[in-house]
């Protein structure tokens, strides 16, 4: 997939957008650094551990040295490896300066971390008994999607399509794409109900759950930040 041709061209920088790219592509880097112990440790901190975050909203004391609930933040920063990163960044630079036009910066902002906290629990209610930390972009960046294809649906993607040994070039609208994205996600959600998903910097599994529950929010959430305003947002 290549950066898709818009009806709608951004008006504005969107530094939000590149900011939140940035920031992402640090942590990345600092957990490049990190020995194996480390980085174990790290993820236990700061992402989101299912079993324990649910623990935490029934009154169980976890002994960590940042509240759980916060980890809803702070794993949106965190990614299990190169491709997981480097796919997270490419769908937030295609999709998300055109609702970071819309709504403005810091409205964009608080959506865009809204979606995140939101797909965190959508997750961590299908998986509540779960040890493994879940963390990424993923529901975030599923959230924007899901404004983009509610008020972009005719927008056009140019996406490469794996036919054997050719990859033609196809031209498909906003919706047929993302709806496509969220069925996907949604029917794996659905299939891995009973498996573990186990998240390394190896490898592991997908937090279907959070795409699609991000997805879903990040349409519910988008008009009620001004998505569909006549006017166009105030940039600050």
């Amino acid at each position: 997939m290549v950066p898709l041709k818009d009806e709608n061209p951004v008006q504005i920088t969107p530094y939000v957008t590149y900011g939140l790219i940035a920031v992402n592509i640090v942590v990345f880097i600092y957990e490049l650094l990190l020995t194996p112990p480390e980085l174990n440790r790290f993820f236990q901190l700061f992402a989101i551990v299912p079993i324990e975050l649910n623990a935490s909203f029934h009154g169980t004391a976890i002994y960590q040295p940042i509240p759980e609930p916060l980890t809803l933040i702070t794993s949106q920063f965190l990614h299990a490896g190169f491709i997981h990163v480097g796919f997270n960044m490419l769908f937030l630079w295609i999709f998300g300066n055109n609702i970071e036009e819309r709504l403005g910066r810091v409205k964009y902002l608080l959506f865009y971390l809204s979606c995140g906290v939101l797909a965190g629990l959508t997750q961590s209610f299908f998986a509540a008994s779960s040890p493994i930390p879940s963390l990424g972009a993923s529901g975030a960046i599923a959230g924007v999607m899901g404004a983009y294809i509610i008020k972009f649906p005719q927008a056009k993607i140019v996406t490469l399509v794996p036919l054997g040994f050719f990859f033609p070039i196809f031209r498909i609208s906003a919706l047929w794409f993302l709806g496509f994205w969220f069925i996907q996600q949604a029917f794996n959600g659905i299939s891995m109900l009973e498996a573990s998903a186990h998240v390394g910097m190896q490898g592991g599994g997908v937090a279907y759950w959070a795409h699609a529950g991000g997805f879903v929010f990040g349409a519910i959430l988008g008009p009620l930040f001004g998505l569909f305003n006549d006017k166009e947002a105030t940039v600050l």
